[in-house]
């Protein structure tokens, strides 16, 4: 399996693994075993698959691979840091400085149901269904320009109350991966304002700070606007905690007190600058639900110079995120490619496939057509399919070189023609995966 023609479309890998510390004493680099990994799927194969073929004596074992992925003390956050904050500089380069830049931030289910022994596995309720699943809750950050979003961090969160699986007492207590472990246990809010804190640290920076209802609250808002950014979020009816004229009102209540909006954009009902509970100010937007046309959505924004158009068409920029659960989830098979019961395998191949769809948020910008994301996923698919067969014909072609060498002049002569003949009426597109276009004499 050859994996630099891809790998090279992601500038500098091997740079960014030898930056994050990545090296081993002897045996396979990790340069070749993260290549390896990384094009598995494009090759549309798992691993078992890929050590039944006719080519695995040409792979490393099994053993060498998940010694790789379940390393402690390989840092894959500093490694996704350096590969993200390159790729976002570049695309930077190509967008407007008027443009509004976010950073975004939600969780996602990472689903082990039929797992019973990977650590740090515990129970969880999704939001969305009501149901409850095993596994872990994937909170992760991106960074967004309205056209492209680049997953830039992310922790696998698990719980100290509805754990099913404790740590593992033979970690190593001086590894990345016991701190990232530790992490593990905190609740969502403070592991975003540590993405936000060593994002800052990186070098990114952004305007706004997107958030669904689950984390719009006072104090994560006030933490975040202490580091320089103002929040966007929806918000939710819950307990009494805006301030008007001194009375402390529902989401619902603020609602009714307000009167409508007279403008000439109907998606907007009602407008209104209030004060959180803490004193902290806020716009507060009432926005038509387009499903259900007797409820209505709630956006709140710290930044209270925007107007409600503005407000609602930055916060629909955090739809980028849920694009990207949908593509690692379905196309780069972030949940099912591995079956690891180590923690360190689950970060390792979850940095893996974000990197991965860094890679394809990447192509996509530089391509002109409006192809998909996912339109581009299966079209490397392609690319690294007709591998195989080009490196069979240039093969091809050696051994036919070979055999003329050996031959007699008048038979060699005659080969070489003959094979020149051929090559020239070859296709151009399958010309183009020989190294030669001509055979030489």
């Amino acid at each position: 399996m050859r994996c630099s023609s891809i790998i090279s479309k992601i500038a500098g890998v091997p740079k960014h693994l030898k930056a994050a510390g990545f090296k081993k004493k002897f045996g396979f680099t990790c340069t070749y075993l993260f290549c390896l990994v990384f094009t598995l799927l494009f090759h549309q194969k798992n691993w078992f698959r890929l050590l039944e073929g006719k080519k695995s004596e040409s792979f490393p074992g099994k053993d060498a691979v998940y010694r790789f992925l379940n390393h402690s003390g390989f840092a894959w956050r500093k490694f996704l840091t350096s590969v993200s904050v390159e790729t976002i500089r570049k695309v930077e380069v190509l967008t407007s400085a008027n443009r509004v830049t976010a950073f975004i931030f939600d969780d996602s289910m990472y689903e082990r149901n039929r797992s019973k022994t990977v650590e740090l596995l515990a129970r969880f309720r999704d939001h969305a269904t009501g149901a409850y699943y095993k596994g872990f809750r994937m909170m992760t950050m991106g960074w967004s320009d309205g056209h492209t979003f680049l997953p830039f961090d992310f922790s696998l969160l698990s719980s100290m109350k509805s754990a099913l699986v404790n740590m593992s007492q033979e970690i190593d207590k001086r590894t990345l991966g016991y701190k990232r472990r530790l992490e593990a246990l905190l609740p969502g809010p403070q592991a975003i304002t540590a993405m936000i804190d060593r994002a800052i640290a990186a070098g990114l920076s952004a305007s706004y700070a997107l958030m669904d209802s689950w984390f719009t609250h006072a104090p994560l808002i006030q933490q975040i606007l202490d580091r320089g950014l103002h929040v966007i979020g929806m918000v939710k009816n819950v307990n009494k905690r805006y301030l008007v004229n001194g009375k402390r009102l529902t989401l619902k209540a603020l609602y009714e007190a307000v009167p409508r909006v007279e403008t000439t954009n109907r998606a907007v009902l009602r407008c209104i600058q209030t004060h959180l509970v803490p004193g902290i100010p806020v716009m507060v937007i009432f926005n038509r639900h387009r499903s259900k046309k007797n409820e209505w959505l709630a956006i709140l924004s710290t930044d209270l110079t925007l107007t409600p158009q503005e407000i609602i068409r930055i916060y629909k920029m955090r739809w980028d995120i849920e694009v990207f659960f949908k593509c690692t989830k379905s196309l780069l098979r972030m949940q099912k490619e591995f079956q690891g019961r180590s923690y360190d395998l689950l970060v390792s191949h979850t940095t893996i496939v974000f990197t991965r769809y860094i890679l394809l948020a990447w192509q996509h910008r530089q391509s002109t057509d409006q192809r998909t994301l996912g339109g581009l996923f299966y079209e490397l698919c392609d690319e690294v399919s007709t591998l195989d067969w080009a490196i069979a014909l240039q093969q091809l072609v050696e051994i036919i070189h070979e055999i003329a060498t050996k031959m007699g002049k008048k038979t060699a002569k005659w080969i070489q023609s003959q094979l020149k003949q051929w090559i020239a009426c070859l296709p151009n597109y399958i010309k183009g995966y020989l190294p030669i276009s001509c055979c030489e004499s």
